[in-house]
């Protein structure tokens, strides 16, 4: 890890720590997260309740530093505080519970899904055709598609066809 990297890292956790001190406010008893950099794909972050804390993607973190110091940490401290005020009582996600920490404790419109380019995240290097368009898979469809699964296009039905060599 780079020094650079690690220091981003530190800023997020320190990002989370001052979400928990705004929760705090209304909720003192709430626990610290445990916080971990290990999601991957095209979600930015995740309230993993079953494990005690929040996850995020560094590498939209690093691609997007102010969005998710703004956006994605209060988003996912938001899920945080309204399972915990809710004694681990199932809510909807983004109910109007977690709507209303949002706005009116975190001062942000509640917006479900993020904007980011998500290409160094999720990178999808397989390619595979069909009769009307390009497919682009990740290596974990790619290997399924090696096992034997078929997947079709959901426009024109037919088989996708893998087609890494076809203009050599």
């Amino acid at each position: 890890m780079s020094r650079s990297h690690d220091a981003l890292l530190q800023a997020a956790q320190e990002r989370v720590a001052q979400a928990l001190a705004r929760c705090r406010e209304v909720y003192p008893a709430l626990p610290a997260p445990k916080v971990w950099f290990d999601l991957k794909g095209a979600s930015a972050g995740q309230a993993h309740l079953g494990r005690g804390g929040l996850r995020f993607n560094p590498v939209l973190l690093k691609d997007n530093r102010q969005a998710f110091f703004d956006e994605v940490i209060p988003h996912e401290m938001a899920h945080w505080l309204v399972f915990h005020l809710a004694n681990g009582t199932r809510l909807k996600p983004h109910g109007r519970e977690w709507q209303s920490v949002m706005r009116n404790l975190f001062g942000l419109v509640p917006r479900v899904t993020h904007r980011f380019d998500i290409q160094r995240s999720q990178p999808r290097p397989y390619r595979y055709e069909c009769g009307c368009q390009v497919h682009h898979f990740t290596a974990r469809r790619h290997a399924l598609v090696v096992k034997g699964r078929r997947y079709r296009c959901r426009h024109c039905d037919q088989t996708l066809v893998y087609s890494a060599f076809k203009n050599l």
